[in-house]
């Protein structure tokens, strides 16, 4: 609903714009009427279009008036006091100024013919306070429209100021114009006609020519400025020490900022590098894993190909599967991927030196280069792992796998255990792994089954809907979900980089996983000798975390005292990024390197809103941590504990999660739709005293998004 409204306030905007725009012009033209009758004619169109305006207008202020009592302050905060006022401020004088005049002017041409407006009417025509008020409201709408498309968050004076100021500036100087005009019509008479209109063709040309000039520069001043430089710390943004906390040293202290890479934020203790936040380095491990990264072309089962990159020459990558407390190392391998490569465990809360991000934790590998990380699968659960150099270019083509940690004791005996996980391939089209057609599996009746669903798609969030029996989501995000209830006919939606573990048991007749649009007919058909007819599939509800199974003791919870607290802001906006011009996604107002660093110490309990002020989903991605969920819309969690690591936010959406500073080191922050963190949304988790080494920028090859 919030992107509807979101949207239709654009379009009444633009609407807005256009219809004041073209009342006043020719509320500008009535002056130039060429007899009373046309002038007529023109005063009564006018009164047409100032009933579009007010309409229009009323449309503007009436939605941000839905969104004040419906949604937090910090969706409409900006649309009341700026959206509202700059509509409502015009309207006001279109109503008490505008309107009485239009009146006056249309009966005193009633039964005019065609002979020419004389001096009076010539002078009730070119009244400012007729003509300037349609023109305030086009002025009025195009700055809400620059603030719809640049939302000043967060909500400050300066970058609010100046386009007010503008708008009041131009209003003004519009009213001086008309007012001069005023003046000649009166001394001159029918012949202001001729010799204004040469004169207003001229003035309009020398005032487009000014906003060229001066919009050139300025356009080139911040093409320019949005170049990311050629090697920066990952750290660049303006440290945020969260509410309730004092930083040590004081704000700012040990911060290099864009100079340099060594940063440390508590100078009273010593810096520790992340390097240094790593795994066991030494033991022999209990899995050993290779991994080569190489380009390789893929044939899907259908036929279709795929320019892939690959690791170990398949798509997926190969599944990594391993056991609760084992030691595990993989050794990474670049064959031939030019920019670079490095392996992301999504969820695993490795050790920081092992979280495989170019420019944060390590330096990317290049081509014949090697590089061996090792950790302790400490967490039971479903994951995957990923390329975090070019990670949009480098998952979207292939770089990624199933990651699955099992308990150190099966938990059911028997179980069925089928990994699927979902991409969406370029040039090929939707997938199962490699399998672009529908796959059939024959499973005993009365088997255990799960399923480990993944996506690992930039862009999709994508839908289940198992049908044929019933059935329980057992895990979220590798963390397994207190007594789930049974469900049917429900709609299951994973966010990009989410995953869910789903059970049941065989029964006789057939079950059918489908997967995205039920036409293409893609899925899983099982049954007993894994043939039969595809079942029509059921109206469904959605899945609804927030109230699934039963509530269970947390070491934290939205009673508890918080160390740190956070507010988070997704929104969009238009603007350069890196020398192109293109939709912007930010954080509290800005892009990567820019946005806003959160700063903890080790041990804090900490809390952070999340608000999606913006037009499309955000998945966001925290590295090193599980998030608790506390509250969803202002709406607490009544089901089990909900603990995630890519949390889907939808427009208009706010959430409340937490969790414990327990894992040192520099994290990132990102939106997992990779297009949204290849242009911006991304920032970072850092522990005070924590330092990297690496840099990102052409200069160094590191490039995580």
């Amino acid at each position: 609903m919030y992107s509807i409204v979101v949207i239709t306030e654009y379009a009444a905007v633009f609407v807005l714009l256009l219809v004041s725009w073209l009342a006043g012009a020719k509320a500008s033209k009535l002056l130039f009427s060429k007899s009373v009758k046309q002038m007529r004619r023109g005063a009564r169109g006018l009164l047409i279009w100032l009933g579009a305006v007010m309409l229009s207008a009323g449309a503007v202020i009436g939605l941000s008036a839905y969104m004040a009592v419906t949604y937090d302050p910090l969706f409409w905060l900006d649309r009341v006091l700026l959206h509202s006022q700059l509509t409502a401020v015009p309207l006001l004088l279109l109503f008490i100024v505008s309107l009485p005049k239009l009146i006056r002017l249309c009966i005193a041409v009633k039964g005019g013919g065609e002979e020419p407006a004389g001096p009076e009417l010539l002078v009730q025509a070119a009244q400012p306070g007729l003509i300037v008020p349609f023109h305030m409201s086009a002025l009025g709408a195009l700055t809400t429209f620059y603030f719809a498309l640049v939302p000043p968050i967060p909500f400050e004076m300066l970058p609010i100021a100046i386009p007010v100021a503008m708008f009041v500036l131009l209003s003004a100087l519009l009213w001086w114009l008309h007012a001069r005009r005023l003046h000649k019509a009166g001394r001159q008479g029918a012949s202001f006609w001729t010799r204004y209109w040469a004169v207003r063709v001229l003035r309009n040309l020398a005032v487009l020519a000014v906003c060229a000039l001066v919009a050139w520069p300025l356009g080139q001043m911040a093409l320019s400025s949005s170049h990311l430089p050629d090697e920066m710390d990952m750290m660049a943004g303006e440290p945020d020490y969260g509410r309730g906390a004092i930083p040590s040293g004081g704000a700012h202290a040990g911060h290099a900022g864009h100079g340099g890479v060594q940063t440390a934020f508590s100078p009273s203790s010593a810096a520790i590098p992340v390097t240094a936040l790593s795994g066991p380095r030494f033991g022999e491990p209990d899995r050993r894993y290779t991994l080569t990264a190489e380009k390789k072309e893929v044939r899907l089962a259908s036929g279709k190909t795929v320019q892939a990159w690959t690791y170990n020459g398949q798509i997926p990558g190969p599944e990594l599967r391993m056991k609760e407390g084992e030691l595990v190392e993989v050794t990474l391998k670049n064959e031939n991927i030019d920019g670079g490569v490095t392996i992301h465990w999504h969820g695993l809360d490795v050790p920081n030196a092992e979280d495989g991000v170019a420019g944060a934790t390590q330096n990317a590998v290049m081509p014949g280069e090697t590089y061996t990380y090792r950790f302790v699968a400490e967490q039971v659960g479903t994951f995957w792992y990923h390329s975090h150099q070019n990670s949009k270019e480098a998952v979207e083509k292939g770089l990624f796998g199933a990651l699955v940690v099992e308990p150190r004791q099966p938990s059911t005996a028997g179980e069925k255990d089928i990994t699927v996980i979902t991409h969406v391939w370029e040039g090929a089209g939707f997938a199962i792994g490699a399998s672009d057609t529908l796959q059939r599996m024959a499973i005993a009746p009365g088997t255990p089954v799960r399923l480990r669903l993944i996506n690992t798609d930039n862009w999709v969030r994508q839908t289940y809907v198992l049908t044929g029996t019933e059935f329980r989501v057992a895990a979220i995000d590798g963390t397994d979900l207190n007594e789930p209830g049974s469900l049917r006919d429900t709609e299951l939606a994973l966010t990009t980089g989410g995953r869910y573990d789903v059970t049941f048991t065989m029964p006789d007749g057939p079950v059918y996983l489908s997967i995205g649009n039920p036409k293409k007919k893609l899925g899983i058909f099982m049954s007993s000798n894994g043939e039969g007819e595809l079942p029509t599939l059921p109206a469904t509800v959605p899945f609804e975390p927030e109230s699934y199974g039963r509530p269970a003791q947390t070491p934290f919870d939205a009673d508890s005292k918080f160390d740190r607290e956070f507010t988070m802001i997704l929104d969009n906006k238009l603007g350069f990024y890196n020398g192109e011009f293109q939709s912007l996604y930010t954080i509290n107002g800005e892009v990567f390197p820019n946005t806003p660093m959160f700063v903890v110490r080790e041990g804090d309990l900490v809390k952070t809103v999340i608000v999606n002020r913006g037009s499309v989903d955000h998945p966001m991605h925290l590295h090193g941590h599980h998030m608790l969920v506390l509250s969803r819309n202002g709406e607490p969690v009544t089901g089990s504990p909900w603990w995630s690591d890519t949390l889907d936010v939808s427009p208009g959406e706010t959430y409340e999660v937490a969790f414990r500073a327990d894992n040192p080191g520099i994290w990132m922050d990102h939106c997992h739709n990779l297009q949204h963190a290849a242009v911006g949304m991304t920032m970072h988790l850092a522990y005070e005293g924590v330092t990297t080494p690496f840099a990102i920028g052409n200069a160094t090859h590191n490039h995580p998004e």
